[in-house]
């Protein structure tokens, strides 16, 4: 999603980088720009500016990210632009540290540094004023978000509740003085990891937050404290992205991963890992063994589950440049090579394929009737649960968690395997099917096609 406004010489826009939720802005007025915490992938950044006749003049970061690689190496290293980091207490071995009250002129408008900790030591927010010096936009990082706050829990459970508190001093005594009028711009958006229940507003100020915000619908500090200090899932290649935004290798440009035959493809198997991010229904009726299923459109939210740095990643996909740039922006760029030719160059290569079962919710309920299902694996939230209800003898693991929870899903009987749609049920067969599960069904459908006549919903 692409929003410019502009006026004179000036324009603003968000960059949207889609499965992570991530936004990244760019702000410019008199031939001068700053972009404000930039994904890896940087061309749209100098293609804007290229439209609007700027050069990228700062780069400013609300705090040191930690769900995927930031761009602000790959633009400090093209052009003369000064970057200024957050969270100064860590060791950057490139830019500046931001302190409170710095200011940015870009152009003929003043960006001032807000000290806000809380979702992380050194959190910063940046106050946009307009052409009238009037405060216009506040860029809130992870700490105010639609409809949520950011995650207080990075520094683990010990310190959840100061952090909350110095989380609470930020929001309650630094940002919503702004004025109601203030557009909120955050670092992230419904869906993202960096809070529990972000709103799909895409547009918000102080003065909605302030009404709509269950976080802030509070009677005091300690209130705030009890509701925020929530221990939240963290994946594992958090802790990568916070080591690599440090020194990000600089890229230069995206990898192209070499397109291979399907023999040369089958060579390179041994000490590889292959993503295979077609639909569900193409990868349950034929695929690669050893496959992992990760539709494309999901490769930003799972890749960091199940996929590891150690190993070269070659690809079977439909849309080659969106796969790596989504991968990239989590720091996977040893791709090796994709199937040129795709299964059908594999099959007709003589190479053999496996396969995953697949039914409709209809035909589950059919076989419960007859008594012919043993185990239901439903691998979905904890929150769609308490949303959406339980199902009934079911065996549960949040699909995240599941290579940890191999030793709760039986190998001697069938397993029916359960989302909310059949996407995440057959990413959740396909790494099963890897650790020696053979009985395995994916419920095409999940819980939109589940009709409760025969099982209900708890």
């Amino acid at each position: 999603m692409l929003f410019i406004y502009t006026y004179l010489l000036m324009f603003f826009e968000r960059i949207v980088s889609e499965g992570l939720a991530h936004y990244s802005y760019v702000v410019g007025d008199g031939g001068e720009a700053v972009v404000i915490d930039p994904r890896r992938d940087v061309s749209v950044y100098f293609d804007l500016c290229l439209e609007y006749d700027s050069r990228i003049k700062f780069v400013l970061e609300t705090h040191r990210n930690e769900d995927y690689v930031v761009g602000s190496r790959e633009i400090f290293d093209r052009c003369d632009a000064t970057v200024f980091h957050a969270d100064s207490q860590l060791n950057y071995r490139y830019g500046r540290d931001v302190v409170e009250g710095d200011e940015f002129w870009v152009g003929d408008l003043l960006i001032k540094a807000i000290k806000t900790p809380g979702h992380t030591p050194g959190s910063i927010s940046y106050l946009l004023y307009d052409h009238d010096s009037e405060p216009w936009v506040v860029f809130s990082g992870d700490v105010l978000l639609a409809g949520d706050v950011g995650r207080t829990d990075f520094l683990g459970f010990e310190m959840v509740e100061e952090m909350s508190g110095i989380l609470y001093d930020s929001i309650f005594d630094k940002l919503l003085p702004l004025g109601d009028g203030v557009i909120v711009c955050p670092a992230h958006g419904a869906g993202s990891a960096c809070g529990a229940s972000i709103s799909e507003r895409d547009w918000t100020t102080i003065g909605i937050e302030k009404q709509r915000n269950p976080m802030l619908q509070v009677e005091d500090k300690d209130e705030f404290i009890d509701k925020a200090s929530r221990m939240l899932k963290k994946p594992p290649y958090f802790s990568r992205m916070e080591e690599i935004n440090l020194n990000p290798p600089v890229l230069k440009r995206l990898p192209t991963p070499t397109p291979l035959g399907s023999k040369e493809f089958r060579e390179r198997l041994n000490g590889s890992q292959i993503l295979d991010t077609r639909s569900e229904l193409e990868f349950g009726s034929a695929h690669i063994d050893g496959s992992l299923s990760i539709m494309s459109n999901n490769v930003s939210r799972f890749a960091g589950w199940f996929l590891n740095y150690e190993e070269p990643v070659l690809l079977v996909t439909k849309d080659v440049c969106s796969d790596v740039e989504k991968l990239v922006r989590l720091g996977f760029d040893n791709i090796q090579g994709y199937l040129a030719g795709g299964v059908l160059d594999w099959h007709t290569s003589g190479f053999l394929t496996e396969s995953i079962d697949t039914l409709t919710v209809h035909e589950l309920c059919r076989l419960i009737d007859t008594g012919d299902v043993e185990y239901i694996l439903d691998v979905r939230s904890q929150g769609e649960l308490k949303s959406k209800g339980v199902i009934e003898d079911s065996i549960h693991t949040e699909l995240e968690e599941l290579p940890n929870n191999l030793n709760r899903v039986p190998k001697d009987g069938e397993v029916f395997i359960f989302c909310g749609s059949g996407i995440r049920s057959m990413t959740a067969a396909s790494i099963l099917k890897k650790n020696g599960f053979s009985k395995l069904n994916v419920v095409l459908g999940g819980l939109a096609g589940w009709s409760s006549r025969t099982m209900d919903i708890l």
